[in-house]
């Protein structure tokens, strides 16, 4: 299937799930800056992005504003709301590529054409995930898909 959407978790997968928590309640996150190359390579070849993370947090706004890409926060059911996007931007689910690690991510990355994750996912998106990736989230697990991908878009 042609990937014509790729959708990313942002905890797990740009970030390596953990979290600095300062003593005002700030948090923030450490991301990986090829990933960001990796977000604008795959933009060059005029594929949509999209993060979809079921937290809240300023912080996913933040990076999703950098990468510029949108970003759908507070998702509880990601695979209904993944298809309400779909509907929205007349994509089919078929020609999704999801890239998730947790089992938040299960139902939605069983439901699109093909789904990746990174090394160090829970063992249950292991085992349908269609590619792994050598990375561990936020060790540049977008940079590798591409890397895995890219000549399949020329």
């Amino acid at each position: 299937n042609e990937i014509r959407l790729m959708v990313y978790d942002f905890d797990g997968v740009m970030t390596d799930n953990r979290a600095v928590l300062d003593q005002t309640g700030v948090e923030s996150v450490v991301v990986n800056r090829s990933d960001g190359l990796a977000v604008s390579k795959i933009k060059q070849k005029g594929i949509p992005q999209v993060i979809l993370s079921t937290e809240v947090n300023p912080v996913v706004q933040k990076r999703a504003e950098k990468l510029d890409i949108p970003c759908l926060q507070g998702i509880g059911d990601k695979k209904r709301a993944l298809s309400d996007y779909l509907s929205e931007h007349g994509l089919c689910r078929e020609n999704v590529l999801y890239v998730g690690n947790d089992t938040n991510d299960y139902e939605v990355m069983r439901w699109v054409g093909m789904c990746a994750a990174p090394s160090d996912a829970h063992p249950l998106i292991l085992e349908i995930a269609d590619v792994v990736t050598r990375a561990a989230g936020g060790y540049g697990v977008l940079r590798e898909l591409w890397s895995t991908l890219e000549k399949d878009f020329d």
